[in-house]
């Protein structure tokens, strides 16, 4: 169904007065909670009625769900999104003296999980047109001591996988893919977290698979990785007192997975619906001409994109959301300062212009909402008071 309004349609020239609109969040996790309320509290309570809350029944049900979902052999929930990274790479054995190439351009757990099992970050840049670490820079940033390659699967779109699988097979190199926004998103027909030897994913609230917490969950289809896995997230014991490794406490809580069990089952029309506003907002920009004002993200149709944020370019960013701020629509920049600039990584020595295409990013990306209960209208009062910026 076309979201053509009647002046773009007849060619007038839109109106640049927005309509009136009540204020709405960036995210309505209240507006999701309403409409599945009576599915979340039936899954709460029988979760409380069991007593039993960590690991056990649900989070069995819910790991096979995920298989199902991601193609993927194994499921291992955890403690957190950031939890399943450092899950990934400590099953590797990777650790002091070892590089893993990722990108500067992500939410910092991906470079600290790297950090925090003893080994070295080492940055690649991104690709300008999606923000995903870039190919060429992953070739160039291999040494000898490189033992694993983490994309990020950044805003809920693909890394180039074909590429990446290239690389990495010709270097014997593992692939862990951090899709901690892509659950669901799929690349040439293969479900994301599925494509190197593990899956990372978060279920933070704010993901498009959102737990009333924290939570996390390892995919693989390796069974010796599965099984390290399992043995990891509980202290290193595969029998109580009986520890093999030395471990971690990362496990899923049971509440969490009952309640991820019930989101679960509407992921899919969630993901149409935010596929349908990206889709909106396009025309929108269309409607409103601001082509030579906004850039927005890209979704070649063989790779499936589930918008955990849509995320705009435009060179006047921070006068723009000063000027949305004052129309009361609200936005998030995802991510300010790369990390290779972040105080935490100042003893790999980085300086401004090392990742000029991630430095470039910082200061132009905008995220607006994008959540699957948004309305038509209070999409158009964004693009609208956009419209009346690019007028002033």
């Amino acid at each position: 169904m076309s979201h053509l309004s009647a002046s773009q349609k007849t060619g007038a020239v839109p109106t640049r007065m927005p309509p009136t609109v009540q204020a709405f969040p960036f995210l309505d996790l209240r507006a999701q909670f309403a409409s599945i309320r009576g599915e979340v509290i039936d899954a709460a309570a029988r979760v409380l009625e069991s007593q039993h809350f960590i690991l056990g029944p649900e989070v069995e049900a819910l790991e096979k769900e995920i298989c199902q979902l991601t193609g993927c052999q194994y499921a291992i929930g955890c403690a957190s999104g950031s939890d399943a990274l450092i899950l990934a790479l400590t099953a590797l054995e990777i650790g002091r003296g070892d590089e893993v190439i990722t990108t500067p351009f992500t939410f910092i757990a991906s470079a600290g999980s790297i950090a925090r099992v003893g080994a070295k970050p080492v940055f690649a840049d991104i690709d300008p047109q999606n923000f995903n670490i870039s190919p060429d820079a992953i070739k160039k940033a291999i040494t000898p001591r490189t033992k694993a390659i983490m994309p990020v699967h950044l805003f809920g779109f693909a890394a180039d996988m074909s590429k990446i699988e290239e690389i990495a097979a010709a270097r014997k190199l593992p692939i862990i893919e951090d899709a901690a926004q892509a659950l669901g998103a799929r690349y040439e027909g293969r479900a994301l977290g599925s494509r190197g030897v593990m899956g990372c994913f978060s279920f933070f609230p704010s993901k498009n698979l959102g737990a009333a917490g924290d939570g996390g969950l390892v995919t693989t289809s390796d069974p010796q990785l599965a099984d390290r896995l399992r043995i990891l997230r509980v202290h290193g014991a595969r029998k109580k007192y009986e520890y093999e490794l030395i471990g971690m406490n990362s496990r899923l809580d049971a509440l969490q997975a009952a309640i991820l069990r019930v989101k679960l089952r509407h992921l899919d029309r969630w993901a149409r619906a935010r596929r349908e506003n990206a889709d909106r907002y396009r025309e929108l920009f269309r409607e409103f001409r601001l082509g030579s004002m906004v850039t927005a993200p890209i979704a070649p149709p063989r790779l499936s994109h589930v918008y955990n944020q849509f995320t705009i370019r435009v060179k006047d960013r921070d006068a723009l959301r000063e000027h949305l701020r004052g129309r009361g629509i609200p936005t998030e920049i995802y991510y300010p300062k790369p990390l290779h600039l972040q105080k935490a990584f100042a003893y790999l020595g980085h300086k401004p212009g090392d990742f000029p295409a991630s430095e470039a990013a910082s200061v132009e990306v905008l995220s607006l909402p994008i959540y699957p209960e948004l309305s038509e209208a209070q999409q158009r009062s964004v693009v609208a008071a956009m419209a009346d910026f690019d007028a002033e």
